[in-house]
């Protein structure tokens, strides 16, 4: 039997939802919902609806796992929990500074609902963070370093966006080498924002901007570029296109600690990504923990649950003793 999976909300991250769901033979797309009108939403896979979000109450028993696909800052807080209480839910909610009142909002509506809602996964929230985790619990003696890049900002990228004069940009984050080396080399360097990260910017200008007022409004933008040593190119409509259409990015996560009675020994753990493209990774890490919601679900349990809750074994399609004999 396949685990049902709906999508609510279809840009980059649900179309890349669709494709993982099409590489893992236990799943099943049940239907895509959108805020948009359905007759204009066309879809990969055939024979598969594409509904209004107003809507997803009739399909309540008939999804196992609700797969939640909008954005941080405004659509996510109210809508986890609000489908929490009808489906178990998954979403990639990455304001890292609000995380435990958007848990805990998720959590009481999960209870309610008696479902799973598994919040703040992909790979930074997600990922990363178990890597940090199992890290800090192996080296209680050490220091944490994360490191983004090279990839898009797509939230930079829109900042870009929003200055008058600019019709269109990317802008990519970039790691310092210099600093990335000292801390695989194990020197524990104290590193500020701008010794850690550069960012590029491609700006393509509306016909008659002024280029020298748009540079300096993105160098000084305060929370984006302020504190960071920023380099702008101006480039036409049709290099942006050519040359920055994707969506890469990637980074490491990087813990040095000390061993030893008199932490004599020195170790450098190091995980790291380099990512094509960031929505599909990010979908694909989605998707398996989608399983792991209709397993827990299966179980009984109910309640929100981090990537920190959830143990690995619940994320593959294997079962245990074939995960002992192939992987451990």
């Amino acid at each position: 039997m396949s685990i049902k999976i709906g999508i609510i909300g279809y840009g980059n991250l649900g179309r890349g939802i669709e494709c993982a769901i099409r590489q893992n033979d236990d799943l099943e797309l049940a239907a895509v919902f959108t805020r948009r009108d359905p007759a204009t939403v066309s879809i990969l896979t055939e024979g598969v609806k594409v509904c209004s979000v107003k809507d997803v109450a009739d399909w309540k028993g008939k999804i196992d796992v609700m797969i939640l696909c909008g954005g941080s800052a405004t659509d996510l807080p109210v809508q986890t929990p609000q489908f929490a209480k009808m489906f178990n839910v998954i979403d990639s909610f990455d304001t890292h500074a609000r995380i435990p009142e958007h848990y805990a909002n998720v959590d009481a509506a999960a209870k309610e609902g008696g479902n799973i809602g598994i919040i703040s996964v992909g790979w930074d929230p997600g990922m990363f963070s178990l890597n940090r985790m199992y890290a800090n619990a192996i080296l209680p003696d050490g220091k944490d370093y994360t490191f983004w890049g090279k990839g898009v900002s797509q939230g930079h990228s829109d900042a870009i966006r929003r200055i008058e004069g600019v019709k269109d940009a990317k802008q990519y984050t970039i790691p310092v080498e210099s600093a990335l080396e000292a801390v695989r080399a194990g020197k524990n360097p104290e590193l500020t924002t701008r010794e850690k990260h550069t960012r590029e910017c491609f700006v393509v200008l509306e016909e008659g901007a002024d280029a020298a007022k748009v540079e300096e409004e993105i160098k000084t933008m305060p929370n984006y570029f302020a504190d960071y040593d920023t380099t702008v190119h101006f480039i036409s409509e049709e290099e942006l296109k050519r040359d920055h259409s994707g969506i890469p990015h990637g980074g490491f996560v990087i813990r040095t600690g000390k061993t030893g009675w008199n932490g004599e020994n020195n170790h450098v753990i190091e995980y790291s990504l380099k990512l094509d493209s960031n929505p599909e990774f990010t979908s694909s890490v989605i998707v398996a923990y989608a399983r792991a919601a209709y397993k827990l679900s299966q179980e009984g349990q109910s309640g929100c649950k981090t990537v920190f809750d959830i143990a690995p074994a619940y994320l593959s399609a294997k079962d245990g003793a074939e995960l002992r004999k192939s992987l451990l």
